[in-house]
């Protein structure tokens, strides 16, 4: 069979042929590099490491087939005609024509992210594997500062609301595992229809932005999760029989207690569903009985219409309802059911030093209630039936009869044991006992009367390290005996009872060896790795020529 010849270059084959550089997939979308940019972290692509790089290692590839994904994209050209409209207020600008241009801008086109979302996350646990990222990314935004031509105070708000919305199911549902405290920020950790989402939340510090930073691929990053949230927060509302988005009162969010806003929300849902599952049952007995109880149950929906404006600030029963059960919600399971019983029956007011938002979130998730001190305070610090109050400095005044004063890390132990431990050891003024990670696989929390697992077996390590020490002694010290002509028994024995009752340093032997590994792969040079080799083998020599001469003195003491 005759082969045809091929001019070269005329096809590609292999990876030449599946994966493209960047600069050509720009040029074939007819893109500027940032609006490539915006649509691949869109459209969650990414670049590609090809196994034979045919351009060369300093270009970014993509693969074919993503590129002709994107070329095909309603977003895409959306896109370009929202660049060509800016075009238009960049012209109205330079022709000193302010009212077209605030004409233009108020009309500016836009788009949505609803199918992208829905392209890339086909079923909600899709989205719950995936909200890691997002979940930090949004409280990260929600602590930043507004920066003119950066970072918009709309966003920041928006942020800010979204963070909100996820805490307060997070906690009205108990679903709250874990929490952390270290030197990035605060960790958490809930588990949502069988899903594990961990997220990091920033301290409350205040945040300088520098001109140093480029935000822009970070703001497009943000700008697919605050859709990707509203969508997982919008589902999970609807599967407790909330409404979504929720409406807050003006006046709570103008006092900045979100938190305390959104509880009274969930709580004004859960008493109208319940009124409209008993409307229901109500409608479908006599004509009678529906004519003689409609006007209390329209009166009564009434109320709950007007609930939110009527429910007194102070009111100190407000929070009770976040340790309710949940109408539509599923089943619970063990940890939900421990978790919701941990800070049951306990009252906690939190003074003006502590960080409040973390601990608003993390005790209502555990069924306690909780008040602050400030404006907006479902009740005051007077109140007889606190039972914990949380402060992070001594107090000046006298203490109240009562109620523990205990520091904010006896919150997060107590969470990451489940049980209520001692607050002895975090009183105000003492030292409190290491805020362990509750990510590591050990149980780290010893109570008393209860023995930790994992330090038992430590000791028993230690204690068989100190035995074998101790007879490795023995036979030492009896060969030296032997070698010296001396069989008194009762000195050996001595010698032993004083080698084994005295305590050695423990010493770390994976430490030890992984110093030896480290040692061994360090490359030498030549004439130091000849030194060493020399070393070694007089060492041999001398350990050989020790065996014959002590064998030679064993056989003379045996004739």
């Amino acid at each position: 069979m005759v082969k045809h010849y091929r001019p070269p270059g005329k096809k590609n084959e292999g990876n030449a042929a599946r994966f493209i550089t960047r600069s050509k997939a720009i040029k074939q979308l007819q893109v500027s590099l940032p609006l490539f940019r915006k649509v691949c972290i869109l459209k969650g692509i990414f670049p590609r490491e090809p196994k034979k790089k045919v351009k060369g290692n300093h270009h970014t590839y993509y693969h074919l087939k993503d590129v002709s994904y994107i070329q095909h994209e309603p977003l895409l050209e959306r896109l370009r005609e929202i660049r060509a409209y800016q075009h238009k207020v960049k012209k109205a600008e330079a022709k000193k024509n302010p009212d077209r241009a605030t004409l233009l801008r108020q009309r500016s086109p836009a788009y949505k992210l609803d199918k992208i979302v829905l392209q890339r996350y086909p079923k909600f646990l899709d989205a719950l594997r995936d909200l890691d990222d997002c979940l930090t990314m949004v409280h990260l935004f929600a602590a930043l500062p507004a920066t003119e031509g950066c970072i918009e105070v709309k966003r920041i708000h928006n942020c800010r609301r979204l963070a909100h919305e996820w805490q307060a199911y997070i906690s009205r549902t108990h679903r709250l595992r874990k929490v952390f405290v270290s030197v990035k920020g605060i960790y958490y950790q809930a588990e949502v229809k069988g899903q594990k989402v961990t997220w990091l939340a920033p301290h409350p510090l205040q945040q300088v932005v520098t001109d140093d930073d480029d935000f822009n691929i970070m703001l497009n990053f943000l700008e697919f999760y605050e859709a990707l949230l509203a969508f997982a927060n919008c589902h999970l509302y609807h599967s407790i029989n909330v409404k979504y988005p929720p409406i807050l009162d003006p006046r709570l969010e103008a006092l900045a207690a979100d938190h305390y806003a959104l509880s009274r929300y969930f709580d004004a849902n859960s008493r109208s569903s319940a009124w409209d599952r008993q409307d229901s049952c109500l409608s479908g007995s006599g004509k009678v009985e529906s004519q003689q109880i409609g006007p209390l149950v329209d009166e009564s929906e009434l109320r709950l219409a007007q609930l939110q404006h009527q429910l007194s600030s102070n009111e100190p029963g407000a929070l009770r309802h976040l340790v309710e059960d949940v109408p539509g919600e599923d089943e619970e399971d063990n940890d939900t059911r421990e978790c919701k019983k941990l800070f049951k029956d306990m009252k906690f007011f939190l003074n003006r030093e502590v960080y409040r938002d973390s601990l608003l979130f993390v005790i209502p998730a555990f069924g306690g209630i909780v008040s602050w001190q400030g404006d907006g305070a479902p009740f005051e610090e007077d109140d007889d039936s606190i039972t914990h109050q949380i402060i992070d400095r001594p107090r000046q005044d006298g203490k109240i009869c009562g109620r523990e004063y205990v520091q904010p890390q006896w919150v997060y132990d107590c969470v990451n044991a489940r049980i209520i431990l001692p607050t002895g050891d975090y009183l105000v003024g003492r030292d409190p006992p290491p805020h362990l990670s509750p990510f590591v696989d050990n149980d780290f929390f010893e109570t008393e009367g209860v023995i930790n697992p994992a330090e038992a077996e430590a000791e028993a390590a230690r204690e068989k390290r100190k035995k074998m020490k101790a007879h490795e002694k023995q036979h030492h010290h009896e060969l030296i005996m032997e070698l010296e002509g001396v069989t008194d028994s009762s000195s050996i024995s001595n010698i032993d009872n004083l080698s084994a009752d005295r305590e050695e340093p423990d010493h770390d032997y994976e430490q030890v060896e992984e110093d030896n590994r480290i040692m061994s792969e360090i490359e030498w040079s030549r004439r130091f790795r000849g030194s060493i080799e020399s070393i070694r083998i007089n060492r041999q020599r001398k350990k050989r020529l020790d065996d014959v001469i002590r064998q030679r003195r064993r056989n003379l003491r045996r004739t």
